[in-house]
């Protein structure tokens, strides 16, 4: 195999993997979880900074297996139940009983959350004491990225920054395009891809609880309502939005279900998966088509999103949806033109769509970039798309960075003024 290809597969094998519940939130648990690892001993307080992104992105969702929200009872529950081995899934052992110490530990006063100032979108500084213990442990760059351990003041841990790489930077020095993630995702040995199965295996049974059990707004379970009355179809384009937004509702209403996640989303994991999962069983795609879609879509969101912060005021449903609609051409049999087709017409419908912190309601903001997703899919196998209007360019790459260009420069003073309004 290529070495850029090998390249393609380290890359989504670093940031497509499974997490349980939102990852900003469970990014303190981890660290929590870590830090008392190094404590050996129940702590008696828990002092956590965070970033402004970070702690957006916390205030609003459930941490699951507690049944509560907030960067509070994360990292309580993190320090008393977590598994400082399990990454992203450090909960997912976690008992009533150990929910209910975290909380006593909350309400003893003893978990201290605030926001710091750092110039990191992802960063998290978690200290535990014990008597006269003290351990301290901070991530940086990635939601389970280590750059730091302290016990008793003396630094026990450094992060390598030569190995390190932060979610961000995770495309940097990479030969990587559109066209070659397409290529790669077509020609690349089955073998060597077939675990991104994965993400239908886990993102389909988080859709099939949000189906069977009330979790958040139940987007998904409305929209069944409302085909059961006869208001709207089944068809394609409202099973996928029903499906895709009923994983979401069970994820942010704290289902006890890990999320293949994408560059740190378990909502943009999602995004990525079911709707391209849905369109393989539409045209009876074989397991090794829908793998290879499932490549291109997860791999293409990577793609576009390195060209912005990994945390910012832009919701990056947007642009996964885009890539899951690259897939969706590739699926229904159309070209590579017209899967760049697909791409121009997703972001040019839901560019504008902001990220105010993670919550129920995004399980509206999937369901509306997922219906972007299958609408322009078929516009796009009618050779139909958005081009030279806007922030879209006549060529995809160029969009792409006109999009990471708007995110970086243009949307810095929005996401400020958004943390205000949420902190008010």
């Amino acid at each position: 195999m290529i070495p850029q290809w090998q390249q393609y597969i380290q890359i989504i094998n670093q940031v497509v993997k499974p997490a349980l519940g939102c990852t900003e939130p469970i990014a303190a648990a981890y660290a929590s979880a870590v830090a008392r690892a190094l404590l050996n001993a129940e702590p008696d307080s828990i002092a956590v900074q965070v970033s402004d992104n970070l702690y957006k992105n916390s205030m609003g969702v459930y941490v699951p297996g507690t049944g509560k929200i907030g960067l509070a009872i994360a990292a309580a529950a993190g320090a008393i139940a977590g598994n400082a081995d399990a990454g992203l899934e450090v909960l997912a052992a976690i008992t009533p009983e150990q929910v209910d110490q975290a909380q006593r530990l909350i309400d003893a006063g003893q978990v201290k959350v605030e926001r710091t100032e750092t110039a990191e979108f992802i960063y998290c500084c978690v200290t535990l004491k014990a008597g006269e213990q003290e351990a301290q442990v901070k991530i940086c760059g990635g939601h389970t990225l280590i750059a730091e351990k302290r016990l008793n003041g003396e630094p026990v841990y450094t992060s390598d920054s030569t190995q390190a790489v932060a979610t961000g930077s995770i495309c940097d020095g990479v030969e990587i395009s559109i066209e070659s993630i397409y290529k790669f995702a077509q020609e690349v040995p089955f073998e060597e891809i077939k675990f991104i199965l994965k993400a239908s295996e886990l993102n389909s049974k988080l859709s099939d609880e949000g189906m069977a059990n009330p979790y958040g707004l139940e987007v998904g379970r409305t929209m069944k309502s409302g085909i059961a009355a006869g208001i709207i179809g089944e068809d394609l384009l409202n099973k996928i939005v029903m499906l895709t937004a009923a994983a979401s509702d069970a994820r942010m209403g704290g289902a006890n279900l890990p999320a293949m996640s994408n560059l740190g989303s378990g909502n943009q994991g999602i995004a990525a998966t079911i709707p391209v999962v849905l369109t393989a069983q539409c045209y009876n795609a074989s397991e090794e088509k829908l793998a290879r879609a499932l490549i291109m879509s997860h791999l293409g969101a990577i793609y576009i999103k390195s060209h912005y912060p990994p945390l910012s005021a832009f919701c990056g449903n947007t642009v996964t949806s885009a890539a899951a609609s690259m897939a969706m051409v590739y699926l229904a049999g159309g070209s590579f033109e017209q899967s760049c087709f697909a791409i121009q017409n997703v972001i040019s419908d839901s560019s504008g769509m902001v990220c105010d912190g993670a919550k129920a309601s995004c399980a509206m903001k999937v369901s509306t970039s997922s219906s972007a997703a299958v609408r322009s899919f078929l516009m796009a196998l009618s050779s139909h798309n958005v081009s030279g209007q806007g922030i879209i360019a006549t060529d995809v790459e160029k969009t792409i960075k006109n999009i990471g260009k708007m995110v970086l420069n243009g949307m810095s003073s929005t996401d400020v003024t958004i943390i205000d309004i949420m902190s008010a």
